[in-house]
């Protein structure tokens, strides 16, 4: 049980000496300068995008940015080193940057909830406030967990070696519940709501229980192991399973809405847009599926995943660094823009832009023009 808080001493460095290129600059730098970005317009003709602002982070040698996370206002970038920066995503004003842990000391998750973001760190829960770099909780005493911590308003739910799921309550950090399938199988993903929470298991069990103690609301059983985490939107979850197949099940009852065949065995969660559901195909590329039938609206050799979308109009990446233009309604190409190279991306459903960078900590912002 956990049942202690316990200090993680975090690194806040409140000021960066990172160049930033906002519009307004853009437009005026000279071109020499131009080659410290990421991008340049002429990249950018034409298309409906525009640059919003690019930023470098400050790397240090043999350190490269590992990730890119869009949660509400905030754009948050995580490096090799586990260093993590947090920008106002609109004008890439730098919020807050810490140093996580230690370099090469694995992170377990980097999850959102209200305002604060989760991180198994070894063994310590460390739950940090986006809007001020500080830790709000940090709690140790797990032996192990294998996939990342949720939590809702009144628990944290962490998957443990000994193939439990375990609700701690947020209040004083003392578990008050465990919950397990029959077959004891390894817990793979945990999602959590206000009223209830669904986890996967390695075998293909996926179990519906209510929110403040383990009673089953409903078990749906797949074939094979979920592929990456399970994903609720719209009043649906989706699922991608390593038996080929993506599911869409009602949350309430369990009951199948979908389910639509691949070419290939999925190793990644389906990512939920407006009115598409974009997965990932290890060795083909990305699919759009309707939300609503499961019907394919079209497929891109190479596609990689969703970037933001516009209306009837989806912005993806490929493996190889090219931004395309996809109008869903019609299941067609509009345009491609080579970026240069492979990037690291950001999904963002909450509204159109678009955020990309690459391995030397180059981040750009972009967006179409209404």
């Amino acid at each position: 049980m956990l049942k202690s808080r316990v200090t993680l001493i975090i690194a806040i460095m409140f000021c960066i000496t990172a160049e930033a290129m906002p519009a307004a600059r853009r437009k005026a730098a000279p071109s020499i300068i131009e080659s410290k970005w990421l991008l340049d317009e002429s990249r950018l003709k034409s298309t409906d995008i525009e640059i919003v602002w690019q930023y470098n982070l400050p790397l240090s040698k043999n350190e490269s940015l590992n990730r890119l996370l869009v949660r509400e206002k905030r754009l948050f970038a995580l490096t090799s080193r586990n260093y993590l920066a947090s920008f106002n995503r609109m004008d890439a004003n730098v919020m807050f940057s810490a140093v996580l842990a230690s370099p090469g000391l694995p992170l377990a998750g980097l999850e959102y909830y209200k305002g604060e973001l989760l991180t198994m760190v070894g063994n310590k829960l460390v739950e940090l406030n986006t809007e001020l770099g500080s830790v709000e909780s940090s709690m140790a005493g797990t032996t192990g967990v294998t996939c990342p911590v949720v939590r809702n308003a009144s628990f944290y739910y962490y998957a443990g070696l000994d193939n439990r799921l375990h609700a701690i309550r947020a209040s004083d950090n003392v578990q008050v519940f465990e919950a397990a399938v029959e077959t004891a199988s390894r817990i793979t993903s945990v999602l959590a709501g206000e009223e209830f929470v669904v986890f996967a298991t390695g075998a293909g069990n996926v179990v519906c229980i209510t929110a403040d103690r383990p009673k089953k609301i409903w078990q749906f059983d797949l074939p094979k192991q979920v592929a990456g985490s399970l994903v609720y939107d719209d009043d649906s979850l989706f699922i991608a399973c390593k038996d080929t197949k993506v599911y869409s099940l009602e949350p309430t009852y369990g009951n199948l809405l979908w389910k639509y065949q691949t070419q290939a065995i999925l190793d990644s969660s389906p990512q939920p847009g407006n009115k598409a559901v974009y997965q990932h195909i290890p060795e083909i590329g990305l699919i759009a599926l309707d939300k609503k039938t499961g019907s394919q609206l079209w497929r891109v050799d190479g596609g990689l995943g969703l970037l933001a979308e516009f209306g009837d109009k989806a912005f993806i990446i490929t493996e190889t660094g090219t931004l395309a233009a996809m109008d869903n309604a019609k299941g067609k190409e509009l345009y491609k823009i080579d970026l240069g190279g492979p990037v690291k991306y950001a999904t963002n459903t909450i509204d159109t832009k678009i955020y990309v960078g690459d391995s030397k900590g180059r981040l750009a912002c972009l967006q179409p023009i209404r």
